[in-house]
């Protein structure tokens, strides 16, 4: 037993260290998802340190680092729960009416469509976004357009596909493909029935992992290209989708930072989505940003329908009046962050990410 918990103390070390090294090779950034399960083991290492027998004299040196360890990782996770202190808001005569929306990785070789469709009908969601939709989600999904009639289709077949479908007319939209020509991002510009208008970003940029992109650079660069458009538009944002990053990472802190949007699992919760099939391994990656004149509701996962995502489930408003109350949730970049987004941005875009225009299963 001292040896295992000797193991486990070098090895949850090693998975604390890596991310503080700033490079985007993945062996660096996948530990970042982890977090969670990382804090958790932690926490078993030290009882099992205790209940282990023939302790070395440096034991208590051992549990010292991994006590520090606890609280690190505690410090930052502590924000994306209930306990961390986040004022709410109530609804004023002056909002729009509530609105809600459905974001869904749906898993491209997915073919339980017929599940998707049951879970749009019994929660009606005024729009939602699909993720890995290609030619054969949208042509399952036809059904569901005589309720939504407007979408913005993205149609691929290499698992960067993207659909989003509205009962609110789409004033405008457009495609953007900000660092590679085969990831896209949806920018869809929405009028509501009470005459607010707000502006809908879907993105899903690809991962970095040993079986996909062999680093970060063309995550970061499209979130931060993400970001640099969305501080031009002066009208209220959302931003959502499968970021293949966590919230707590630096990238998407920088994101978060050079949008001027809010994190709404601040205060709330993880709202953990991958892997749909495995809950002690499961990360919260599909994220959501929004400006000031956005107040949440509801923010959750939904019931799995097959996808290796869960979907997330947004209930919200706009209020224009109440938005500066909200003002000192928006951390703003310092210049050198600023300037070190831009580097990232073009380090994407100089990526060249080995990606095959079809993907199949296997």
């Amino acid at each position: 037993m001292w040896t295992a918990y000797l193991i486990l103390t070098v090895l949850l070390l090693i998975l604390t260290i890596l991310p503080k090294i700033q490079h985007s090779h993945w062996i660096f950034r996948v530990p970042e998802f982890g977090k969670i399960q990382i804090t958790v083991f932690i926490l078993f290492t030290m009882i099992l340190g205790f209940a282990t027998p023939g302790k070395s004299e440096y034991f208590w040196y051992y549990q010292g680092l991994l006590f520090v360890m606890l609280i690190h990782h505690s410090v930052i996770l502590i924000k994306y729960t209930p306990i961390y202190p986040v004022k709410k808001y109530t609804q004023k005569y002056q909002s729009s009416e509530k609105l809600h929306f459905i974001s869904a990785n749906v898993y491209q070789f997915n073919k339980e469509y017929e599940r998707f469709i049951q879970l749009i009908e019994k929660y009606q969601p005024d729009m939602f976004l699909t993720m890995e939709s290609n030619g054969d989600w949208e042509k399952a999904l036809r059904p569901l357009e005589k309720d939504y009639p407007y979408q913005h289709k993205v149609t691929l077949e290499n698992t960067y596909g993207m659909h989003f479908y509205s009962k609110m007319e789409i004033k405008s939209s457009q495609t953007h493909f900000f660092v590679a020509d085969d990831i896209p991002s949806i920018e869809a510009h929405l009028k509501t029935e009470d005459g607010f208008s707000f502006v809908f970003f879907g993105v899903h940029p690809p991962p970095p992992s040993p079986t996909e992109e062999e680093t970060s650079k063309e995550r970061d660069g499209d979130l931060l290209s993400t970001a640099k458009r969305v501080i031009e538009i002066k009208k209220p944002v959302i931003v959502v989708g499968d970021f293949n990053n966590v919230a707590w990472s630096k990238s998407s802190i920088l994101f978060r930072k050079t949008s001027h949007l809010i994190d709404p699992r601040i205060g709330r919760s993880f709202v953990s989505t991958f892997h749909a099939r495995y809950r002690l391994l499961r990360f919260p990656i599909d994220l959501m940003f929004h400006s000031e004149e956005i107040f949440i509701e509801d923010l959750k996962t939904l019931e799995n329908f097959g996808s290796d995502h869960l979907p997330v489930y947004c209930e919200f408003f706009i209020d224009h009046e109440q938005d500066k109350k909200q003002e000192e949730r928006i951390d703003h970049a310092t210049k050198d962050e600023k300037a070190e987004a831009e580097e990232m941005i073009e380090e994407g875009k100089e990526e060249n990410g080995d990606r095959d225009a079809t993907v199949t299963e296997g």
